[in-house]
């Protein structure tokens, strides 16, 4: 066997009985290789490092270890005991290796072309794995996993100390894996396994990891006795000397030997108090929980351990090892402590816990719960609680249920163009699932560019091509985290059938030629071709595609047009021909004249030409004409005509006949409609009355006349508009006031005006209202009465003695009261019966003259500026309350524009805003009866003057010039005032004043500069100020000086347009859900670009989340509150007529846990 040395270098060969090995040294690594016989070895490759754990050769014999075994139980054995010399032939020896020859791992099988090495590391260190895979042996993209012993998956669960790379080189298509562990523990040593999947492939290869505690002046000693013999030779010079290593070996593996019965098995102390605590069923859970492979050392141990129950001083009940509970469901962690008066905390991975939801503390006596509410993977932890100085531990396991697949895919053959779902469904809603296309992974973000979608339909999910292709068939793979399916799609295309050939033509001249074929397939398109040569769409050939049909047709067929047509569809090998034969006949043409005609067919009339629609249906009325040349058709409705093409109301004219169309016919569209067709020979005409028809309008004037103890007389009008159609009654309804639900108070239409409505509570308010009914249908409901009162009538006594006198005089009775009387005869025997009126009494006050009293200030105009508000109180008297009327030129003022207010003693006039509409003169009208007053108000809304008009500068003399100018189209109402003129060096167009109050259209403008240019601007001025805008004079005065020309230089205007570009570019952002986040970009270009933002390609438009500025250039888009729906690649899109530029990127909302 080989011991590696460090700077050791040679050869060795041993034999033993036939038995012959090769040793080849190399700093801290060697190769062994040797046979036996006939036989040979696969050579094996080991690092220095294997010194300490390699088997024991002795003199008698000689054991080769391929890898440095865990345990002392894994040491060599006694070897089987040889054959006599003469059984074995001695072979002679193998040469060695040459010594600059470097030692070779064993030979990569199958897909791996560096597979893991087993590794031997001290507890506490780091440990790092690598394996190289062949992509070019597998059919797609690889999925990798690590395993520990079996079936134990490593993954994200696995902890932290725990990490897995992969990458892939694209040049050589090799993939590299990487597993790094970190801070070895004794736990994490045994046999692993890497397991390779791409589609159905799938390889996998095993390697060790062997924990050891921290090594001692043993190992150097061991090295310090392995060396050459010879005193004064070099390093390589002289024999290797074995025995003195053998001898110190011996004394090691008995000290080890002897260390391993006390040895812990390398489990942590914790470990072993959760074994001894733990029942005998569970030992097989625990061990294969924390990694322990020796079952039968750990078995050993336990049987030997003498088990110590310490009682605790805070506890007296502490947690159970390990708690387990499914993902949303809550559980409860109890412990009972000695002092209920002790101080306890709570802690989650050496955090404290605080009280909130979704931890819940609870005090039951001695007991501390600890309640975790709707548990998720987060909550996956440790736990301890501490009382004092001391301690409990336990860990909680949060199960999450694996997703099945209940309806896997299944394969589909389809055609090129057709539509394709592919669905699965599984065990869950909302469950999270992965497609995959051969072995590649289908994502959202490149669902656009590869014309695919997903969409969830509660369990099932779907995968959608609306136009499948040639490149989208393949293998599908559908995976979850308990569950996975597969199924194929075969994408063919399409074989195209002639279902109808094109034929040959003889076609006269002047005729038309028509080549017709049908195809399977009517997306195909093609081409025509005559003689070989493409034929061109011009005005005399016309080529169509109309579904499966094409078409040539050949107008006014001439001799050149004889050949050979052929119909070649795009994509595939085929072609139709046919031939054009000309037959050349004299003949005289006569265009054939006929005068026009219309053919009106009235369906559902009611009369002659007369046609009856319901309101919001459609009507479409197709008149057939006729005529040769073919005649033009003018519809009108009344003496309008109407030409429109497009819109509610439309015309659509067909070869051999004029369509009317109304959608959603109106009150509006009733009326008489001529159709009109001319041609060179006559005319025709048609006239037909379209009548509409609709449910009417409600009843008006709804009114209770009067009331009794349960009764009440309900009178209405009927309503202006039937709809067309008689009204056949009416549908009454009664509520409570307050109440939403109302009573029918009929099922059979009522015909009669007058209602008596029954069966009312007294003392209870009620309103009541009515619908008109027509063959049509049921009207909107009526204004609801007022509320009223069913009361039962209470008799007051008027006089309190006895009068003689056939008269009485009732004194202080309500204004406006509506009081019954009635009279009873009393004598010696008795009182009469009553003897009442028929109707009530209205108790009115004394008249008073109306009078209205104008205020001084709007007994003239009364003037106000365009914005401001009027607000005119205008007191009047008179008794009873008189009526109050405001008009505007005779008729009533706009309620929508003019409020008006009125109380007993004045009316308010108001408007909110002024407009020039609401100048003239209004009329307010006080009446009592037949008496009345009436006010008469002039009102001015002004505002300022328009600019003036035709500015011109008319003569220049000298040092003066003559401006001339017209008054302002607008002057705001008001009269002009005056003119404001400035003029301008057109040097510096700086503007400096003239006139500030010039009365007339025109004035001189003396003392200019010679050799300056003048420009001339004009102001109008009226009650309101100057104008908002001048006018500007057209031309310009220059006071030349004798003798001196000026010639402008000419000069090529530099173009300083550009196309967008962007300075600054959209970064990726990453932001959290809830704080408001903002993209920031930078562009120029001139004319200035208009600027589009994007979300997942679509625009943003007026949404009140997000807020869009551009301030020069500097675009920024602000989002409120991002949520992680709002996350994706947002977009900037600059344009201007030049072209334009785009700026992506993308945004990552996180939500904090």
């Amino acid at each position: 066997m080989e011991y590696g040395l460090p700077g050791a270098r040679g050869n060795l060969i041993l034999r033993l009985s036939g038995l012959e090995i090769n040793l080849h040294l190399k700093g801290q690594d060697f190769l062994v290789s040797g046979r036996r016989g006939l036989g040979a070895w696969t050579p094996g490759f080991w690092k220095g490092k294997a010194l300490t754990t390699c088997s024991i050769v002795n003199i008698f014999c000689l054991t080769v270890a391929k890898k440095a075994p865990a345990k002392g139980k894994d040491a060599a054995q006694p070897a089987p005991k040889e054959a006599p010399p003469e059984a074995a032939p001695a072979q002679p020896p193998e040469e060695a290796p040459p010594e600059d020859q470097s030692p070779t791992a064993e030979e990569p099988t199958g897909i791996f072309l560096k597979k893991p090495d087993s590794v031997s590391v001290e507890n506490g260190k780091d440990t790092h794995i690598v394996a190289k895979v062949n992509g070019k042996e597998l059919p797609g993209k690889p999925t990798i996993k690590w395993f520990k012993g079996k079936w134990l998956e490593l993954g994200s669960k696995s902890g932290a100390r725990f990490s897995f790379k992969e990458s892939h080189d694209s040049a050589s298509n090799v993939y590299t894996v990487e597993l790094h562990i970190g801070k070895v523990v004794l736990g994490d040593r045994g046999n692993y396994r890497l397991e390779v999947k791409a589609k159905d492939f799938c390889d996998s290869c095993a390697f060790n990891i062997d924990v050891e505690a921290p090594r001692h002046n043993t190992s150097v000693q061991g090295l310090e006795s392995f060396k050459r013999t010879g005193e004064g030779k070099s390093e390589d010079g002289g024999e290797l000397d074995f025995s003195s290593l053998l001898k110190k070996r011996e004394v090691v593996e008995e000290e080890k030997k002897k260390k391993k019965d006390d040895d812990d098995l390398g489990i942590p102390p914790e470990i072993w108090e959760l074994l001894k605590g733990a029942k005998k069923s569970e030992y097989e859970k625990i061990a294969f929980q924390y990694g322990i492979t020796d079952l039968r050392g750990m078995l050993k141990r336990l049987k030997k351990a003498k088990v110590e129950v310490k009682k605790s001083a805070a506890f007296t009940k502490k947690l159970d090892p390990a708690y387990q509970v499914d993902r949303g469901n809550k559980i409860k962690l109890v412990v009972e402590i000695s002092d209920p008066d002790l101080p306890l905390k709570w802690y989650k991975n050496g955090q404290e816990i605080k009280p909130s939801s979704k931890y819940v503390f609870e005090n039951v006596g001695k007991k501390r719960i600890l309640t975790i509410n709707k548990c998720t993977l987060a909550d996956d932890a440790a736990y301890e609680v501490a009382v004092k100085d001391e301690k409990c531990f336990t860990e909680l396991f949060v199960k999450e249920p694996p997703v099945l697949i209940v309806k896997p895919l299944e394969d589909q053959q389809v055609f090129v163009g057709d539509r394709v779902e592919m669905s699965v469904e599984v065990s869950e809603d909302g469950a999270q699932v992965m497609w995959m296309k051969d072995g590649v992974e289908l994502t959202r973000e490149d669902s656009f560019k590869a014309r695919y979608r997903f969409k969830k339909d509660g369990k099932r999910h779907i995968l959608i091509y609306s136009d499948v292709t040639l490149e989208d068939g393949g293998r599908y793979q559908v995976m979850t985290n308990g569950d996975q399916c597969e199924a194929d799609l075969i994408v063919e295309e399409k074989q195209l059938e002639v279902l109808q050939d094109i034929a040959d033509l003889t076609v006269k001249a002047s005729e038309q030629a028509v080549f017709k074929c049908e195809v399977s397939d009517e997306k195909v398109t093609g081409k025509w071709y005559k003689n070989g040569i493409e034929v061109r769409p011009s005005k005399r050939i016309t080529i169509s595609h109309v579904g499966r049909f094409h078409k040539l047709v050949i107008d006014d067929v001439r001799p050149e047009d004889e050949g050979d047509y052929t119909f070649v569809p795009d994509g595939y090998a085929l072609s139709l021909s046919a031939k054009l034969n000309f037959l050349e006949i004299k003949v005289e043409y006569v265009p054939k004249q006929e005068p026009p005609k219309i053919h009106l067919d009235c369906s559902g009339k009611t009369s002659e030409n007369s046609l009856v629609v319901v309101a919001g249906n459609k009507l479409r009325l197709d008149v057939s004409i006729t005529g040769e040349p073919r005649p033009v058709a003018t519809w009108l409705k009344g003496d309008e005509v109407f030409t429109a093409t497009e819109g509610r109301i439309r015309l659509e004219h067909q070869t051999d006949s004029s369509s009317f169309v109304i959608e959603s016919a109106d009150r509006a569209d009733e009326g008489r409609y001529t159709i009109k067709v001319t041609n060179p020979v006559g005319e025709d005409v048609a006239s037909i009355f379209l009548r509409v028809v609709d449910v009417p309008d409600p009843p008006e004037a709804v009114r209770v006349t009067s009331v009794g103890e349960d009764w009440a007389i309900l009178v209405w009008e009927p309503p202006k508009y039937d709809g067309g159609q008689p009204v056949t009654g009416y549908l009454l309804e009664r509520k409570k006031k307050g109440s939403q639900r109302w009573m029918k108070l009929n099922f059979e239409v009522f015909t009669e005006t007058t209602y008596e409505s029954t069966k009312m509570i007294e003392g209870i308010l009620y309103e009541m209202r009515v619908f008109a009914v027509n063959a049509i249908g049921v009207s909107q409901p009526s204004m609801n009465t007022k509320p009223f009162m069913p009361i039962a009538e209470d008799w007051v006594p008027a006089n309190t003695e006895l009068t003689e006198r056939c008269g009485f005089t009732v004194k202080n009775l309500p204004t406006g009261a509506k009081i019954l009387f009635r009279v009873v005869a009393i004598n010696i025997a008795g009182r009469s019966q009553p003897a009442s009126l028929f109707q009530p009494v209205t108790i009115r006050e004394i008249v008073q003259q109306p009078k209205i009293r104008l205020p001084r200030h709007l007994r003239q105009t009364y003037i106000r500026k365009v914005g401001e508000h009027l607000n005119l109180v205008i007191p009047f008297q008179g008794k009873p309350r008189p009526q109050v009327v405001w008009t505007k030129g005779g008729a009533p003022v706009d309620p929508a524009r003019v409020h008006v207010r009125t109380s007993d003693f004045d009316t308010v006039f108001f408007v909110r805003q002024a407009a020039r509409s609401d100048s003239g003169e209004y009329e307010l009208t006080v009446q009592i009866e037949n008496m009345k007053d009436t006010a008469t108000i002039h009102i001015q809304v002004v505002e300022k003057a328009g600019p003036a008009e035709n500015v011109m500068v008319k003569e220049v003399w000298g040092t003066n010039a003559l401006v001339e100018w017209q008054p302002p189209k607008d002057n705001g109402n008001s009269e002009i005032t005056g003119y404001f003129v400035q003029k301008a060096d057109k040097k510096t167009m700086e503007w400096f004043t003239v006139y500030e109050h010039n009365r007339h259209t025109s004035c001189t403008v003396p003392d200019l500069i010679v050799g300056n240019e003048y420009y001339f601007r004009v102001f109008s001025e009226n009650i309101c100020g100057l104008s908002d805008s001048p006018g500007v004079s057209k031309n310009t005065a220059r006071i030349l000086k004798t003798g001196i020309t000026f010639k402008p230089l000419e000069y090529k205007e530099h173009d300083f347009r550009t196309p967008p570009k962007f300075l600054t570019p959209l970064p990726d952002r990453v932001v959290v859900a809830g704080y408001a986040a903002a993209l920031n970009c930078a562009v120029r270009g001139y004319p200035k670009p208009k600027v589009v933002w994007m979300k997942n390609q679509m625009e943003i438009r007026e949404d009140p989340k997000f807020l869009m500025t551009n301030y020069q250039g500097v675009l920024t888009l602000n989002i409120r509150r991002p949520s992680p729906f709002d996350a994706g690649t947002y977009s900037c899109r600059a344009v201007n007529e030049l072209g334009e530029a785009l700026a992506e990127c993308k945004l990552e909302v996180r939500v904090p846990q």
